[in-house]
């Protein structure tokens, strides 16, 4: 049974772990690792979104291509939230045009990017990553059809155990994003939450990886 990392900037290259590895348009790298690649909202250049999008849709037919992301909203940026929202928008649609799952940045922007879900009609699984606020979002994205990730804050943050406890079984995944510790210290801790085992817990995220990042499906 594999660690499952949903979210990675880089890989461990541990044959025990099945990483999503984030790539980013003008950088790919081409190599052996799932990834997942979009534009994301640090790092928008207007003068350069429409090639940007190109490669894009051109990597989404891959088969090592798992989702579109990291993309979303960021309050906290200077970028105009109205240049994000073009960008992000362009991107939802390709990822439905190609049904791939979403792995979605969002900072302060919540209701926005659920705003754009039932605008756009995306019926494709999006992933909120790096989940790290209350449980009244939690439910709130829940019931409206969002996975979210945990990882860096659930390690950092004691308080969002009850968040994480609370999740149903069948709607989060566990990742690293940028933090030191490997995937092996988030599921444990994870697992210590959920009062279960780790092998348990990677049944639990083998089962919802393989609903919905289907491409690379593990059986």
């Amino acid at each position: 049974m594999k660690y499952i990392n949903v979210h990675s900037h880089s890989s461990s290259e541990k044959e025990a772990v099945l990483e999503i590895v984030n790539q980013y348009p003008k950088e790919f790298i081409n190599d052996e690792n799932y990834f997942s690649i979009g534009i994301h909202p640090w790092y928008i250049d207007e003068n350069a979104s429409e090639y940007e999008l190109q490669i894009i849709e051109e990597k989404l037919q891959l088969e090592k291509c798992l989702a579109l992301g990291e993309c979303g909203l960021d309050k906290r940026r200077e970028t105009p939230l109205e240049v994000q929202i073009a960008v992000f928008e362009a991107q939802l649609l390709l990822a439905e045009k190609y049904r791939k799952p979403i792995i979605i940045h969002c900072v302060a922007a919540f209701q926005e990017v659920i705003a754009l879900k039932q605008k756009l009609k995306i019926t494709v699984p999006m992933v909120i990553h790096g989940f790290s606020k209350n449980e009244e979002l939690a439910q709130q994205l829940l019931k409206q059809g969002f996975y979210l990730s945990f990882g860096k804050y659930l390690i950092k943050n004691p308080e969002l155990e009850f968040v994480f406890t609370n999740i149903p079984n069948d709607r989060f995944f566990l990742e690293t994003d940028t933090i030191d510790e490997g995937i092996e210290q988030v599921y444990a801790l994870a697992a210590k939450y959920k009062k279960i085992d780790v092998v348990t817990l990677q049944q639990i995220v083998t089962r919802n990886f393989n609903t919905v990042f289907k491409n690379g499906r593990m059986d």
